[in-house]
């Protein structure tokens, strides 16, 4: 999961699957609107497989800059959700990718939340505090 594909041309080792498993890289191309990598030690078709629909990871020294007020997904993840008057809402348990804006699945006691990652819902995201600050808009709740 990635916005940013072409930074693994100049990405020297990652890390795959749950173990993080350090993998150098040692090639990349397109292919069909795909961005295929040429790993060391995988070497055949089969090799590959074995790999397939692992996480690929890289270190966060190596991470893309972001502009001011985007976050990774992992950075997201897991972050306590409150409202700005610092009712407890849950966790952020998911994400969902839509067209226009991706939505923050938030787990309550009782149900979950689906809340638009726009500015007038998100109003601060604390990543130190692992703690994100939302105004619930008519219709959230």
């Amino acid at each position: 999961m990635t916005d940013f594909p072409e930074r693994f041309r100049r990405t020297k080792q990652l890390h795959l699957g749950p173990d993080h498993r350090p993998y150098d890289v040692e090639g990349t191309r397109a292919a069909r609107g795909q961005l295929v990598l040429k790993l060391a030690g995988v070497d055949s078709r089969s090799d590959a497989e074995r790999l397939r629909g692992q996480l690929i990871c890289v270190p966060s020294a190596e991470a893309v800059k972001l502009p001011r007020g985007s976050y990774f997904w992992h950075q997201i993840l897991g972050m306590r959700v409150e409202t700005t008057e610092k009712e407890a809402l849950g966790t952020v348990v998911d994400i969902l990718q839509t067209g226009s804006n991706d939505v923050y699945v938030v787990k309550t006691e009782t149900s979950e939340l689906l809340l638009p990652a726009i500015k007038d819902v998100v109003r601060k995201v604390d990543v130190e505090a692992g703690v994100m600050t939302v105004d619930l808009m008519e219709g959230l709740a």
